[in-house]
């Protein structure tokens, strides 16, 4: 199963069991992105194994260029029963302003070259990337969707 599958299966399994959020969020008042190249990385659930484990390199920073604005996304399954192999992806990314409950918040947009899904990642602080919906909203269990900068 493909890491975009599982990834929209948790997505919509949060959203089935009403998880989306419309409270304040916990955003800060930091810059943005300020490093040429950031690592973030973190495990996501998944129905069907221990977790997903997500490697994600944003390399250029909130002011260059679009075309500067590159990044790679690797997930890989733990224990999962069929075995899928590790997903690589690469892309450039876009920076976002606000969302339905955060008017100020900053988001990533991730979008592959070719095929595969858009991503979206709130800037929850200068070390916390959060997994939210393609309608920029947070899910009540978003601690378990965060990435930590390394």
């Amino acid at each position: 199963m493909q890491f975009r599958s599982l990834l929209a299966g948790s997505a919509m399994l949060a959203l089935l069991a009403g998880c989306a959020t419309g409270g304040p969020s916990a955003q800060e008042s930091d810059a943005g992105v300020s490093a040429s190249q950031q690592r973030y990385q973190g495990t996501l659930p998944c129905r069907n194994c221990d977790g997903i484990d997500l490697d994600v390199t944003m390399v250029g920073e909130e002011i260059s260029t679009p075309d500067e604005r590159t990044f790679t996304l690797d997930a890989t399954y733990r224990n999962h029963p069929q075995t899928p192999p590790p997903e690589n992806y690469a892309g450039n990314w876009e920076v976002l302003s606000g969302t339905p409950s955060d008017p100020d918040a900053s988001v990533y947009e991730l979008t592959p070259n070719g095929d595969g899904q858009i991503y979206y990642f709130q800037r929850i602080d200068e070390r916390t990337l959060e997994l939210i919906d393609p309608e920029r909203r947070r899910f009540e269990n978003g601690e378990m969707l965060q990435l930590q900068r390394q």
